[in-house]
């Protein structure tokens, strides 16, 4: 006899998500200056530790990760995006960070898994 198995899904939580990314931008960039030759190593460390406190959570999602560091030169910066996807579990967010000589753009997707 077959017992009835119910999926559990768990949603995208972005306050959650927005304080991760966050804390990784403090640690990486908080108390620097705009350096040009350093923007490579930047951004990847706030993806790849973005991306590694995300996936220690444990939910069920696979991320994307994306990360834009400008100079603050008034100059404008303008970003979009757009996903097809199940807005009542996935879900994405974007993080707006800012210092003294720079403003950092990280935007995360969490597409859910079915376990």
């Amino acid at each position: 006899m077959m017992e009835n198995i119910k999926i559990q899904s768990i949603s995208f939580n972005a306050d959650e998500t927005s304080n991760i990314v966050k804390e990784c931008v403090d640690n990486i960039i908080g108390g620097v200056d705009y350096n040009h030759s350093k923007i490579n190593q930047w951004t990847a460390a706030v993806v790849e530790q973005s991306l590694m406190h995300l996936v220690k959570m444990g939910k069920p999602f696979k991320y994307i990760v994306t990360c834009a560091i400008m100079q603050k030169s008034g100059a404008g910066l303008h970003t979009a995006s757009s996903c097809y996807w199940d807005s009542n579990t996935d879900g994405s967010c974007t993080v707006r960070w800012e210092n003294r000589t720079m403003y950092c753009v990280i935007s995360v997707f969490a597409v859910s898994i079915m376990l």
